[in-house]
């Protein structure tokens, strides 16, 4: 009789905990919204400090400015957040033709991304000691970026596409470099993460129709994910991570495995995740104004993402998690437009991918 009570007290918790989940309000990427999440990236493209490199010096000669060292990528406090920003700021155009800032983001996006701008860009990876720099983060929003302007049919696109395209290409060349010569994936739930690197790139392929690359994502992802079992969410997060290393792989593994095998794949993977009454509670952040505890925030919103793709593809099975998104999102996007640029200056781009993923853009 007490363990029947006990049981009884547990499931009435969960049900109430699930409630919670599917009362909680529907997160869109409207007009508003987009307008509101626009002052983020327009506040810190074209703002050259403060700036953190993270670049190999080989003598006096390579200490210059960061937008002598980046002209079109040197804003929004690091040369990823720039690009990211840039990524959102072409998104935004591409979906919202009556976005109140429209015409100063095409100023911004014209001046930044030229083809000169873009050759200075392309040089610093061959500077000594550069080679890997922003590896794999960087690159996979590089090629986001590109992956955007390819899907935006516009005149101004075309133009941006083609100044993008020698970076776009010396990407896609560092990912054929490296990834058959990483013995084992990265885990992290920072920038290095391999499944997310991937994730990213394979978007891309798929968008540009670049078969080579997704074979290559695809045999590396099965190489190095493929036997994995039981992934301790219960270790998440850690106190920086704005990725999550188990949803992260679960996100990769949807897109380059067939339907009924990703689903044998993920039932031993996060096998707890099918039952509908499957809780995970947002992360919380303790100081907006600290650069690594707000972090946090953005891994709410790469969650959300992610159990957001499961969601869609398989509802039956996992259309349940798609509300478990929805209260991660609303746990940050309030939040975020602040006067705190150790979030601002990279925030509104999660943000963004979130939303987009929950209404399959």
């Amino acid at each position: 009789m007490v363990i029947f009570r006990l049981l009884t007290i547990l499931l009435a918790i969960a049900l109430s905990i699930w409630s919670s989940y599917s009362q909680a309000s529907t997160p869109a990427l409207t007009l508003e919204e987009a307008n509101r999440l626009a002052s983020l990236p327009l506040k810190c493209t074209q703002v050259e400090y403060p700036n953190k490199l993270n670049q190999v010096l080989d003598g006096d000669e390579y200490l210059k400015s960061p937008k002598a060292l980046h002209p079109a990528f040197y804003g929004c406090f690091d040369w990823h957040s720039s690009v990211h920003g840039h990524w959102m700021m072409v998104n935004l155009l591409r979906n919202f033709p009556d976005l109140a800032e429209r015409e100063a983001i095409k100023a911004i996006l014209k001046t930044n991304l030229t083809a000169e701008n873009i050759a200075v860009e392309v040089a610093f990876f061959a500077t000594p000691g550069n080679k890997n720099y922003e590896r794999t983060y960087g690159w996979a929003w590089l090629l986001t970026l590109a992956a955007e302007l390819h899907n935006w049919h516009d005149p101004l696109a075309r133009k941006l596409e083609q100044n993008l395209k020698p970076l776009t290409e010396l990407m896609v060349s560092k990912y054929e470099t490296f990834l058959p010569k990483l013995i084992y994936p990265i885990r992290t739930g920072e920038h290095p993460n391999t499944a997310f690197g991937l994730s990213m790139a394979y978007d891309f392929a798929v968008a540009t129709d670049n078969d080579a690359l997704a074979q290559l994502i695809r045999a590396r992802a099965l190489h190095w994910y493929l036997s994995d079992k039981q992934c301790p969410l219960a270790w998440e997060p850690n106190g920086f991570d704005f990725l999550s290393p188990c949803f992260e792989e679960l996100n990769l593994m949807r897109k380059v495995l067939p339907g009924e095998q990703f689903k044998s794949w993920a039932g031993d993977f996060i096998p707890e995740l099918i039952n509908q009454t499957f809780t995970l509670e947002p992360a919380r952040v303790s100081d907006r104004t600290d650069g690594k505890l707000v972090h946090l925030d953005g891994l709410n919103f790469s969650r959300a993402w992610s159990l957001y793709g499961v969601a869609k593809a398989f509802p039956a099975e996992y259309g349940h998690l798609q509300a478990i998104g929805d209260a991660h999102v609303n746990a940050a996007l309030p939040t975020i437009v602040d006067n705190h640029y150790e979030g601002t200056h990279w925030l509104g781009s999660f943000a963004m991918y979130a939303l987009l993923s929950r209404q399959g853009l």
